[in-house]
């Protein structure tokens, strides 16, 4: 792991979606804390970059059926989150 995930939680709606699409959701988990942003822009892995060295959110975003789910590490390390966008 590139850095410390916390407690890890998701949201009903995203472990739905991720059941429903046949993805399990620590897999998400653990490419997020690899540094495996899922389908960010160059500006958005950058910003990452530097979450990372400065103690900033970390944030992914990954593809999964027809639909995204989002994973965020809060600044602090304190918790790793991982939620559909429209639960944002």
């Amino acid at each position: 792991m590139l850095f410390q995930l916390g407690a890890i939680v998701a949201t009903p709606g995203a472990l739905r979606h991720c059941t429903i699409s046949g993805v399990d959701p620590m897999s998400l988990i653990f490419r997020h804390g690899a540094g495996d942003w899922g389908d960010l822009d160059s500006e958005d892995v950058a910003a990452n970059v530097a979450a990372i060295q400065h103690d900033l959110r970390v944030f992914s975003s990954y593809v999964v059926g027809h639909g995204k789910v989002w994973c965020i590490t809060e600044a602090d390390r304190s918790s790793t989150c991982l939620l559909l966008p429209e639960e944002y």
